[in-house]
């Protein structure tokens, strides 16, 4: 999570909808909101974006809308609004809902503004993930009912406030750990981890440091192969996405840049955030202006710029659907092909 924290009341769309109340809506019957524009930079992305794609505003009013994830089981999206601590549902036919509540922190108290769950993900199993800010853990929500707290430290102490996370085939959860969810961020007296580590949990519950030298660690995610695993920094000093070369034991090497966005961060508003890959390798990465659109060799092919800070973003719809958390807006762009992308749960 890197909020970009500007607060807006209008929204510039076909239809001009305003969003002075805080109180998540759906656009109203006959409308079709749009925000933004598609930078397009080179010819190839019109076979993944199809040039007359458009983003569309499917629900707003959200305080920080993050960590959307598609349940394919379900044929729906959820994701997080963390400073309201709740995790919404979204369907196409149904519309929106409130999933859970509370999603993040289940303290008897008050705790920060950034206390819900931040990314949210599906394991082999079908079962739903949470990185909880305010409780700082990894959860799993189990069939039968409550959470499971699948881990909260490592070496025995706390972690800062789980963000995102990641699911290998083998069934470790990656997991980035930035103290964007401390009340008072890293300098929180409740901090007990001097770093922002990249860790991995494995199947038995062990915790294994894999990564500490970047300074804000965020989205995640794996190439198809699982022989690359992205990280973006969204680090105002040094906003760039890693990428590191995963070992047969589930380690990292060092990493290497994958893509600086220094010079974009310069102009546009937002950072490194939240990302996803598709099976083809094609990476959707937010960032400074919205949705940077990579291929594997680290080529920007374009931006979807969204005109608000933009924290996350998933495939649905078997891959013909990018869903994008936008600051209040949850949004969706069309994507080439009938189903060009198949994802596994």
């Amino acid at each position: 999570m890197c909020r970009g924290g500007l607060q807006f009341l209008v929204l510039t769309a076909v239809a001009v909808v305003s969003l002075a109340s805080s109180q998540a809506a759906e656009p109203a019957a006959g409308e079709s909101p749009t925000v933004g524009s598609i930078e397009r930079l080179d010819p190839r992305l019109d076979a993944i974006v199809p040039p007359e794609a458009t983003i569309d505003v499917l629900a707003m009013g959200f305080a920080w809308s993050e960590g959307p994830v598609w349940v394919p089981q379900a044929g729906h999206l959820l994701f997080s609004d963390i400073p309201n601590n709740r995790v919404h549902r979204w369907h196409d036919k149904e519309g929106l809902s409130i999933f859970m509540e509370p999603a993040g922190f289940t303290g008897p108290s008050e705790y920060g503004k950034e206390r819900g769950s931040n990314g949210l993900g599906i394991d082999a199993e079908g079962r739903l993930l949470f990185c909880e800010h305010g409780d700082r853990r990894i959860s799993r929500l189990d069939p039968d009912g409550g959470k499971r707290t699948l881990a909260d430290a490592w070496q025995g102490k706390r972690f800062n406030s789980p963000n995102d996370l990641a699911v290998h085939s083998s069934g470790a959860i990656y997991i980035t750990d930035p103290p964007y969810g401390l009340p008072q961020g890293a300098n929180d007296p409740r901090r007990e981890l001097d770093i922002c580590g990249v860790y991995r949990l494995d199947t038995e519950g062990d915790v294994t440091l894999l990564c500490d030298t970047m300074t804000r660690p965020n989205g995640i995610g794996f190439s198809p192969d699982e022989k690359t695993l992205y990280v973006a920094q969204s680090d105002p000093a040094e906003p760039i996405w890693k990428a590191f070369a995963v070992a047969d034991d589930g380690t990292l090497d060092e990493g290497r840049v994958f893509f600086d966005a220094s010079d974009l961060s310069k102009g546009r508003q937002g950072l490194p955030d939240g990302l996803v890959v598709a099976p083809d390798g094609t990476i959707f990465a937010t960032g400074p202006g919205g949705v940077l659109v990579f291929t594997p060799a680290g080529d920007h092919l374009g931006t979807l710029l969204t005109g608000q800070a933009t924290a996350n973003c998933t495939l649905g719809d078997d891959g013909r659907s990018l869903y994008i958390t936008a600051d209040a807006l949850l949004c969706r762009v069309r994507l080439v092909g009938e189903n060009p992308r198949r994802l596994s749960p």
